[in-house]
């Protein structure tokens, strides 16, 4: 990790869970943390917890569901701190929402989210290291979920939203061999991860007492695992299950 210290790393959903977890290890690590969130009192709150430690935190509010935040935000950025090195679209929501009487604003919600949000991050990220000549680092934070299709039939919407990812990590790849740029991309794919993602969904904390899940750190283990690989080496997708996982 010591090529990336000092450096600029952008977490989106970076108020709790993930990607909370995310900035903290990031800021350990030396480099310079810009944590986009709704929320921005939650990083705010954060940043002060990691005051003293080898990197920085920075909270800028955003909502990546809108386009204009999203590129204030990276302007902002590039303006204050500096070019980005590292994007880890980390921001998602999910809605218990089947496709029989699911609700539109629903699946609205999660697509505009997972996968809106992500490309227009992706690109003003790309655009950044492109003109800055930098081989920068992107990840996109996927799931289990997008790899095969759940028996659970109130998270379909959340699934073709993951699924979307799985493909937009190989597309991307090909642009970038297109116009041979050495900027990576990575999809992390985890299992249940006991977040508050799926508190507000509405599914209640006693289901992490009958499943196996993931703790925070082991995705944030996983982060660092594929931003440590030589520069000539890219993890394209690296899926992370708990023992015991029956999904």
């Amino acid at each position: 990790m010591e090529r990336w210290q000092n450096k600029i790393a952008v977490v989106t959903g970076a108020s709790a869970g993930i990607g909370a977890a995310i900035c903290e290890t990031l800021v350990e690590s030396g480099l310079k943390v810009v944590g986009l969130a709704r929320r921005k009192e939650k990083v705010e709150e954060l940043a002060k917890t990691l005051e003293g430690k080898p990197g920085k935190l920075y909270a800028v509010k955003t909502d990546v569901t809108k386009e204009s935040d999203i590129v204030d935000a990276f302007d902002w950025i590039t303006k204050n701190l500096g070019p980005i090195h590292i994007l880890i679209n980390n921001a998602g929501v999910f809605k218990k929402a089947d496709l029989l009487d699911g609700k539109t604003e629903h699946w609205k919600l999660e697509l505009e989210t997972n996968i809106i949000g992500l490309c227009v991050a992706t690109r003003e990220a790309v655009k950044i290291m492109k003109e800055n000549n930098i081989d920068g680092h992107i990840i996109h934070m996927n799931s289990l979920t997008g790899h095969y299709v759940s028996h659970t039939f109130n998270s379909n919407i959340y699934g073709a939203s993951k699924f979307g990812i799985t493909y937009l990590t190989e597309a991307l790849r090909l642009e970038l061999n297109a116009i041979k740029s050495k900027i990576r991309i990575t999809s992390i794919s985890p299992g249940v991860v006991k977040t508050e993602i799926l508190n507000d969904s509405g599914i209640p904390d006693t289901l992490f007492s009958m499943i196996p899940c993931l703790e925070c750190k082991d995705v944030t283990d996983a982060v660092c695992y594929v931003l440590s690989r030589p520069s000539h080496c890219q993890v394209h997708e690296l899926i992370i299950r708990p023992v015991g996982d029956t999904f």
